[in-house]
């Protein structure tokens, strides 16, 4: 069989039901056994590599399987790399196929720039940000390449791969059953690795009276967060979540928000005040903790659970317990702890709901009441796609997501664009109601995707937040550069279209409203046919709470009154120092 044959069969036996690609001359081969298969296995046609890539992502994310996206050599490769960073730093399984030039027109040994047109060494190009790429030089390792690709793809921290594959190796014939492939060893959990772990964080409870648990994108990714909130119910222990986790945990009430710079003023309070942090699927990077990492959770011994030993080796604090385990081991070491202790520390839940109940007053704004309404459309069981900017914080901090609906991001990588090719791939991997929002600017990155959606009828909801700039961007240079709105505004040079008008020129229904009249609009999200909502919001909008540079997480812009923020920071202390020192701890 063709080699192009043999890698859609090969995809369609991993599960695989949905790609997404473009086409070009040196993937023509790949094109045509899609067809062969399409039955069994969809090759969707996006108008842009990067769309491709992006969509990739969201069904990889939406279904837990790995995405798949495709490109030609030079450009279309080079298109797909963007989406390839996104895959990595938000630890998304995705398997990119590029083509390649023929074997005997590459460059080789010879010192040229390119031998053949539009070659390009995409290998190394993206081995910074891939788990795995490989230039497939013949047929017969075909699968080799392929089983270590996906291995890759789903083990240990997960992420994107890459197959360069030539044109000429495409085409050729192989035998299937003659090829070897190459199996990966299973990494078997530890008992006594369990029981070390367990050891350690039942040390660090004994001596906590008031812990919290942050909850981050690995627990979401791999889909164990009942394990945490069953370990942190049974104990009473406040959650708090990374920015891309917080609908992890959204519905539960001992759910504080998410931390850091955008964070939820409780969230950040409540890990200001823990004596404890423990960590699960959370990097810590500097958005979490704040550029001055001593800041965070001064007082708090943090106990951290990854899978990635170099994200341990980032230390927020030099005393904190690093421990190397996937979310397997990880659960089997809260279990442990759930069988064998018995710890009580809702006297700290209880201030916490004060610490609550106290900020639910503060940034009360326009924009994140008109958020929180447009979230009351969304239908059951949706999946909600948002792109970077404004938009993307105000959903997280915003929005009021019912059971079983999910949120995607562009996290580490944050890019703009994002929101609508992901939404795509949500689409197809789900096939759950889609919504997805984004803002002015990130729109117009992939707009041509409004194509996609028309052709193939599917019933994505695209609310844009247009406040006619690059808000965030704005709001940095009303802060740090005396208002020079340069490039951000249409006084600096900035503007966006009537994206209702170019919706109707796509053939997408449409609609605008202005943000102060803004009717219910269920109904139109109910239905199977695609809709664009855009929702005319003021120019000088922004994102608060939000953190100045160099300062501790919990004392975010707007600053709060100096009286309300002593006293919370103040809150319980009392008590819990005369638990103390009397050695009355609640952990008993």
């Amino acid at each position: 069989m063709k080699v192009s044959d043999y890698i859609v069969e090969y995809l369609i036996e991993k599960g695989i039901t949905d790609v997404f690609g473009y086409p070009g001359g040196m993937v023509t081969h790949l094109m045509e056994s899609f067809s062969k298969y399409s039955e069994q296995i969809s090759a969707h046609l996006t108008y842009h590599e990067q769309g491709a890539a992006f969509a990739a992502c969201g069904y990889a994310q939406a279904s837990g399987k790995p995405g798949v996206a495709y490109a030609t050599s030079g450009p279309g490769a080079t298109n797909l790399i963007t989406g390839i960073c996104d895959a990595f730093f938000d630890s998304i399984p995705t398997v990119f196929i590029t083509g390649q030039v023929n074997t005997f027109e590459s460059r080789g040994q010879y010192i040229v720039r390119q031998r053949g047109f539009q070659e390009t060494d995409i290998v190394s190009m993206v081995a910074p940000v891939t788990k795995y790429a490989q230039y497939v030089e013949s047929a017969d390792k075909i699968k080799y390449y392929l089983d270590y690709a996906f291995a890759e793809a789903i083990s240990g921290r997960m992420g994107p791969v890459l197959l360069d594959i030539p044109m000429n190796v495409f085409r050729a014939e192989i035998d299937s059953d003659m090829l070897q492939g190459t199996i990966l060893q299973n990494r078997f959990v530890s008992r006594e690795k369990v029981n070390k772990a367990a050891e350690m964080l039942k040390t660090a409870l004994d001596n906590a009276e008031h812990p919290c648990c942050l909850i981050g994108n690995g627990v979401k990714i791999t889909n164990t967060q009942q394990a945490v909130k069953d370990f942190c119910h049974k104990f009473h222990i406040p959650m708090v979540t990374s920015m891309i986790a917080f609908d992890a945990v959204s519905e539960d009430s001992q759910n504080y928000g998410f931390v850091g710079a955008y964070g939820d003023r409780a969230a950040n309070f409540v890990v200001a005040k823990s004596d404890l942090v423990i960590t699960i699927g959370s990097r810590l990077d500097v958005r979490q903790v704040g550029a001055k990492r001593e800041n965070f959770a001064p007082d708090s011994q943090i106990v951290r659970f990854d899978v990635d030993e170099g994200e341990l080796e980032y230390r927020v604090h030099e005393n904190e317990i690093s421990i190397q385990a996937n979310m397997q081991e990880t659960c089997q070491v809260l279990k442990h702890i759930e069988d064998y202790c018995d710890y009580d520390y809702s006297t700290w839940v209880q201030i916490c709901d004060v610490i609550k109940k106290e900020l639910s007053v503060v940034d009360k704004r326009t924009t994140a009441e008109l958020v929180k309404r447009v979230s009351h459309n969304f239908p059951e069981n949706a999946v909600v796609t948002t792109d970077v900017g404004q938009n993307q914080v105000w959903v997280a901090q915003s929005a009021e997501l019912k059971k079983g609906q999910k949120v995607l991001f562009s996290g580490g990588h944050g890019a703009m664009g994002y929101s609508l090719p992901a939404a795509i791939g949500a689409y197809y991997a789900s096939g759950k109601p889609v919504v997805c929002v984004t803002g002015d600017g990130g729109l117009q990155m992939n707009i041509q995707e409004l194509q996609f959606i028309k052709r193939e009828k599917i019933p994505v909801k695209i609310v844009v937040l247009n406040n006619d700039a690059l808000g965030m961007i704005r709001h940095f240079q009303e802060m740090y550069f005396e208002g020079n709105y340069y490039q951000t505004k249409p006084s600096g040079g900035y503007s966006a279209p009537d994206f209702r008008r170019v919706a109707e020129a796509y053939g997408i229904r449409s609609v605008r409203y202005d943000m102060n009249s803004l009717p219910d609009m269920a109904s139109g999200f109910a239905d199977d046919l695609p809709l664009l909502v855009e929702v005319m919001i003021n120019e000088d909008t922004y994102v608060f709470p939000k953190l100045e540079f160099g300062k501790p997480n919990q004392d975010q812009e707007p600053l709060l009154n100096r009286e309300l923020y002593d006293r919370l920071m103040q809150l319980g202390d009392t008590e819990m120092k005369k638990k103390k020192f009397l050695g009355g701890g609640q952990n008993k």
